[in-house]
């Protein structure tokens, strides 16, 4: 099989959005939580718009910064590991290269293989891509899994940022109606980033879509409360 057949039969699959993807659900999902949060929250305690208005622009700012720099750190801390590992087969394989082999055809044996079977198939596997076989069979590492840090930074500043944007549309509602106004359309944006998120992983609906929902909800009801406690105090 081609190495483009292979592309193409891997697109059927989910695991190649793997990277991208945690990433990009979490920011926009941290973004419309955080943000809707934050509004809601002011605009329990009696703001004014315009300060409504500067919580959600300083927090949208933050928060897609932030979450860009700690999906880099994070998964840059994984392409470490899987660069040490990279490293530790190569010093494996020169130092051992027949102990290797014999590794590689007990992984084959005990998923089934004959040992005659298991033996030819590693040593196919060694004369091709020695390293890459032991990084495969020995430690899971492939290609489709592979951590990508400016990626995942990117799509989780960008989800972030879409997720954030959404409660600013009940900001041109009137001072009475603005926190019931962000809170609507917040939770109706979940919704919709809950059902692109279940439809992006290729898994059911209802139970992805219900676990943003609800999380998302308690915390805008954990801030407006908090909002309105101190805007009594005021």
């Amino acid at each position: 099989m081609t190495p483009d057949a292979v592309a193409q039969r891997n697109l059927h699959h989910k695991a190649h959005r793997a990277g991208w993807l945690r990433a990009a659900v979490l920011g926009a999902n941290d973004g419309l939580v955080s943000i809707s949060s934050l509004m809601v929250g002011f605009a329990a305690a009696k703001a004014s718009g315009s300060s409504v208005l500067l919580a959600g622009a300083a927090g949208l700012a933050a928060g897609a910064l932030s979450m860009a720099a700690g999906e880099f750190v994070s998964v840059s801390s994984q392409t470490d590991i899987e660069n040490a590992d990279r490293q530790m087969e190569l010093e494996h394989l020169a130092a051992d290269p027949e102990g290797e082999l014999e590794e590689l055809a007990e992984i084959y044996e005990e998923r089934g293989l004959s040992p005659e079977l298991a033996k030819q198939v590693a040593v196919a596997l060694t004369e091709h891509d020695a390293l890459g076989a032991h990084l495969r069979e020995e430690l899971g590492h492939h290609e489709v899994s592979k951590a990508r840090p400016i990626q995942a930074a990117m799509a989780s500043a960008a989800a972030f940022m879409a997720g954030g944007l959404i409660p600013f549309l009940g900001l041109p509602f009137s001072d009475t109606l603005r926190g019931p106004a962000i809170t609507a359309i917040s939770v109706a944006g979940l919704v919709v980033t809950g059902y692109l998120s279940a439809k992006a992983a290729g898994c059911g609906i209802l139970r992805p879509t219900m676990r943003v929902v609800i999380g998302g909800s308690v915390a805008m009801a954990v801030t407006f409360v908090v909002g309105t406690i101190f805007g009594i105090a005021a």
